[in-house]
């Protein structure tokens, strides 16, 4: 297992730890504990990629059934393609 050595810095009322670029983190989130030893564990959180588009599908499925009826039809009246000759 490899070990590095980083800078703890303040950041407003909280301690920052810069991660060298080796240990980089895929994600905007992680876990904080302490284990027995007294040993900090950070556990990288999946990101919460497209969490506004789930909030915004599932106003979608809530909403007027009217609404997504029309929608619907809209979609239903589209033109067909024209055929034209190549040049």
């Amino acid at each position: 297992m490899e070990t590095l050595t980083s800078r703890v810095f303040n950041n407003g009322n909280s301690q920052a730890v810069r991660i060298p670029a080796e240990f980089r983190l895929d994600t905007d989130r992680v876990s904080v504990t302490r284990n027995e030893y007294g040993d900090l564990v950070i556990h990288p959180l999946q990101a919460e990629r497209g969490a506004a588009l789930l909030a915004a599908l599932r106003g979608v499925s809530e909403a007027d059934g009217d609404f997504v009826a029309a929608l619907e039809a809209d979609r239903a009246d589209t033109q067909p393609l024209q055929e034209r000759e190549a040049l």
